[in-house]
């Protein structure tokens, strides 16, 4: 990233609307306004939109109307002088303003780079840089939250007590090291012992949050498997709340998977219809089962649909020796039918009456749910944070270890040195260029 350059790119998404945003980010976007609105002197006040034509700058034709709002550096997002373009949504029309601020020596911006460039000049820091990703990708309103929470520096509060104090017992031991010659007195080895025991229990419960979180941000995969006619396109229906797939008497009807996104508490899932599983000689229908097969073995979670009203047959049989081993729950449908009889434990409900639906959304989210975390206080969504969180508790264990072991303090510092930096990783201070290119190339391009 070339620090004095000017990026510009567009903020919207592709596509036509009322409005496109092209946002333009460095020194030169005043100067770029200017040329584009075709005053010298403009000069418009910080925080304002300000309606001005924009024309070509070689051409001088007319381009569009446009709102021209300006933050001044380093009040902006990414702590530089923001130059943002509020015209008409023609994809036709913001590609030609980006190609004139291109000729008048901006460059393309990066896939997130004016992020990046907040994080640069220190308006946010890398948990915050990543929590705008989350927060634009969010698929459910309890994920966006979780997003915001972070983006309001939530996580990095938690975390700054934890170093704090890592840093006032590595300066204690360093203290010791350096400066006393005989082993560190047994009152500060009990002191010691029970802080570094009091981070690690503060460190497992944040990163015990992050089998809900990862719930939250990514989702499930959820597929409805059964044999033929045990009602599980009408099932998809209902808990879509829309006629989506085709339901019909005739056993076979769908002949190939269905995919459709919903969400159940708050955590999105996706859910895929398939095909009944039976011996099939017929061309469509064998290649429909076999994609049955896949979807099965790419879900999170099987939902295995039994005909209550029927006895339970072989095909019914296959199914469920198919899913052993793998996370699944059984649902008998067709409870309304005076004939049903479940003749295996699981939820039951009916498709057509909507009986027992309430249970099945329950019973889907129950086998990823943890106990540890609520929905109120902040999850870890990320597993790069996951994962960080691990490698920091791994290290205050090893170093726990060593102070009951009276071992001497170069060797405990290593482990608590080794913490601090895991931490750091997670807000940026001690992240790598390595590590900020893989993060950064998950972002969308005008972000």
């Amino acid at each position: 990233m070339s620090e004095n350059s000017t990026i510009v790119a567009v903020a919207t998404p592709p596509g036509r609307g009322g409005l496109g945003v092209i946002r333009l980010s460095g020194p030169d976007a005043l100067t770029i306004a200017r040329a584009l609105s075709r005053e010298e002197a403009f000069a418009p006040a910080p925080n304002r939109a300000t309606l001005r034509r924009l024309y070509h700058p070689t051409s001088g034709e007319l381009i569009d109307h446009a709102l021209i709002t300006y933050f001044r550096a380093p009040h902006s997002f990414t702590g530089e002088d923001v130059v943002e373009l509020s015209c008409h949504g023609s994809p036709v029309l913001l590609r030609q303003l980006v190609d004139c601020a291109l000729a008048l020596d901006a460059r393309a911006a990066g896939p997130g780079e004016f992020t990046l460039r907040a994080l640069a000049n220190g308006r946010i820091n890398l948990s915050q840089a990543e929590a705008v990703r989350d927060l634009i990708n969010a698929q459910t309103q309890a994920a966006a939250q979780q997003a915001a929470r972070q983006l309001n520096g939530e996580l990095s509060a938690q975390l700054q007590p934890v170093k704090d104090a890592l840093i006032r017992a590595i300066v204690q031991l360093e203290s010791a090291l350096e400066f006393v010659e005989d082993d560190l007195p047994e009152s500060d080895n009990r002191s010691l012992k029970s802080e570094v025991s009091n981070l690690k229990s503060q460190i497992a419960a944040l990163a015990n949050t992050f089998r809900t979180g990862r719930l939250f941000r990514d989702g499930l995969r959820v597929a409805l498997a059964g044999s033929p006619n045990a009602g599980k396109s009408s099932l998809f229906n209902a808990l879509l709340n829309s006629e989506r797939a085709i339901v019909t008497d005739v056993p076979g009807t769908t002949r190939d998977t269905l995919s459709e996104h919903i969400a159940l508490d708050g955590i999105p899932v996706q859910l895929t219809d398939t095909a009944g599983l039976r011996e099939s000689t017929e061309l469509i229908e064998s290649i429909g089962i076999e994609r049955t097969r896949r979807a099965m073995s790419d879900a999170d979670l099987v939902v295995v649909v039994l005909d209550g009203a029927q006895i339970l047959n072989n095909e019914d049989r296959e199914v469920l020796a198919a899913v052993r081993g793998q996370t699944h729950i059984v649902v008998c449908n067709k409870s309304d039918l005076p004939a049903f009889a479940p003749g295996l434990a699981g939820c039951a409900v009916s498709a057509k009456t909507g009986a027992g639906l309430a249970d099945l959304r329950a019973a889907i989210i129950a086998p990823f749910a943890n106990n540890d975390a609520t929905h109120s206080g902040l999850l870890i969504t990320d597993a790069r944070h996951h994962d960080l969180l691990r490698r920091a508790h791994d290290e205050l264990s090893s170093s726990a270890q060593l102070l009951e072991q009276r071992a001497s303090e170069e060797l405990i510092l290593v482990g608590l040195h080794n913490a601090l930096r895991y931490l750091g990783q997670i807000t940026g201070e001690t992240t790598t260029e390595d590590i900020l290119t893989q993060i950064f190339t998950t972002f969308c391009i005008g972000k």
